[in-house]
């Protein structure tokens, strides 16, 4: 399920170890197996701690309490940690005895598991066979007995009450299935029908896709594409990303098995899914709840501070893996692989990738840049020389113009000067970008204004860039409003 907002957030309850609820100060240093190793690397973040007695399995990182940040005393923090992954016995006990509608979490709040969706699923569904499984839940396919989607297959997403046993776990349902209503009018986004719920279950109705998992078809492949083919994954897969942050929302688990297929034809079309990680967030707000999958994880996540640039930095990773069938970064346990995300550099010298175009390498290079503000954004990736090579093209509105223009509005006239002397240092295709995105805006009499604005954001809006407060910190009093005394001119080769 998905991470809290913006702020460190409680472990799953069905995560089990032997550490003791209370550790008590110990008269001597505990042996090293007690405790989980420390990195050098991040002193702020602890690896999940194996047991000593079974070997670590790669997994998705832990989130944390909403606790001060950073934690006082590394120490302190390590103990935090164990006390909190000790597991809820008795939210264990009650949801093995069938009460699952309210429990208390390990701190003694009551849980309220009553999400006010329908529980008329089976009189609408049929249910068929179990057709996939994750780690929360399991998917089921279905069809409609009645009303205007009467006899179609749908996927059914089964997730059990019994295993939400933290206010944080039933929480991640909630904005899974906000988000989903919300994001809406993507063709490569998995499209969403419904919400049910009964005494045991939450049912989420989506889209059936028959095509497989994108991973499917790597290994398929033997774990390389050819340039062309990569080319109109990649198409696919920065547009939808692109759509999602404009609309405010961050995946956070983008990885090959997020990405299914249609159907089963070559040239089907790939849809974004499992949004359980999923969360809203504003240009300007930073998250900091560790999610997602080990080896597509960024490097700002593993600090803490990330927004929207995190998942291209994860499609960076799905790029190199399309092209070369193997992984950037590789360590044989996790904190390993954490430390290689954040010190070691992808390999460009090996086969194949000698024999690629310099356009395809420099693609991947400007995707896994590790300082975030230096690395393209989805749209940006969309303006790449390697990609535009293809028709297909297009170029969405991104988010990082109205950010950019709200902070030279608020800029002082001497560091107006200095931008608009730096522009003219701009490459063609940073004036490719900046051209096509004034184009979006459709100004009048070659300049933009705020109505302008206006318009090409509520052209593209849905729901969730209502519930982001997307359109809020745009518009806001210190922010467009002062381009109703100013116009923005189109950009050319001497002036931005």
């Amino acid at each position: 399920m998905g991470g809290c907002t913006s702020k460190p957030s409680k472990p799953k309850g069905n995560h089990h170890n032997d550490y003791p609820t209370h550790p008590q100060p110990p008269k001597s240093p505990p042996p090293p197996s007690l405790l989980p190793p420390t990195t050098p690397f991040l002193p702020t973040y602890t690896p999940s701690p194996a047991h000593p007695t079974k070997p670590k399995t790669p997994s998705t990182p832990l989130r944390f309490l909403k606790k001060s940040f950073p934690p006082p005393s590394p120490a302190k923090h390590i103990r935090a940690v164990l006390r909190r992954r000790k597991p809820n016995k008795k939210a264990e006990k009650e949801a093995a005895a069938g009460i699952a509608e309210t429990e208390e979490d390990e701190d003694g709040v009551e849980l309220d598991k009553r999400f006010g969706f329908s529980k008329e699923l089976r009189t609408k569904l049929e249910i068929g066979e179990e057709v996939g499984r994750g780690h929360f839940g399991y998917t089921c396919s279905a069809k409609f007995k009645k009303g205007e989607f009467k006899g179609q297959q749908v996927a059914v997403k089964v997730i059990p009450k019994s295993k939400m046993t933290t206010a944080i776990a039933v929480e991640d349902v909630r904005r899974e299935v906000k988000i989903l209503r919300a994001l809406t009018g993507h063709s490569n986004l998995v499209k969403f029908y419904d919400a049910f719920e009964d005494h045991d279950n939450v049912y989420i109705v989506m889209e059936l896709c028959e095509g497989g998992e994108l991973l499917d078809r790597i290994l398929a492949r033997g774990g390389k594409y050819s340039e062309d083919d990569a080319k109109a994954v990649m198409v696919q897969i920065l547009n939808v990303v692109a759509f999602c942050h404009l609309q405010g929302v961050v995946h956070r688990d983008l990885k090959p098995e997020n990405f299914l297929y249609i159907s089963k034809e070559e040239n089907s079309l790939l849809k974004a899914i499992d949004f359980g990680l999923s969360d809203f967030v504003r240009p300007d707000e930073r998250l900091n709840d560790i999610v997602g999958s080990a080896y597509y994880v960024a490097p700002e996540v593993l600090h803490r501070s990330y927004g929207t640039e995190a998942d291209v930095w994860s499609i960076g990773v799905i790029a190199y893996i399309l092209l070369c069938g193997s992984r950037p970064f590789w360590a044989r346990t996790e904190s390993g692989i954490f430390r290689a995300v954040l010190k070691a550099d992808p390999n460009f010298n090996e086969p194949p990738w000698p024999s690629l175009s310099p356009e395809a390498k420099d693609f991947v290079k400007r995707l896994l840049i590790k300082d975030p503000r230096k690395r393209m954004t989805a749209a940006q990736a969309l303006c790449h020389p390697w990609i535009q090579s293809r028709n297909d093209a297009k170029v969405p509105l991104d988010i990082l113009i109205f950010r950019l223009i709200k902070a030279y509005m608020r800029s002082s006239p001497l560091r107006k000067a200095a931008l608009k002397a730096l522009s003219k240092t701009l490459t063609p295709d940073e004036l490719f970008y900046l051209r096509e995105q004034f184009a979006l805006l459709d100004p009048k009499n070659g300049s933009i204004t705020l109505e302008n604005i206006k318009t090409a954001l509520m052209k593209n809006a849905t729901d969730a860039m209502k519930e982001s407060h997307m359109l809020d910190f745009l518009l806001s009093k210190n922010g467009f409003r002062r381009i109703l005394c100013s116009r923005i001119k189109r950009p050319s080769a001497r002036s931005v």
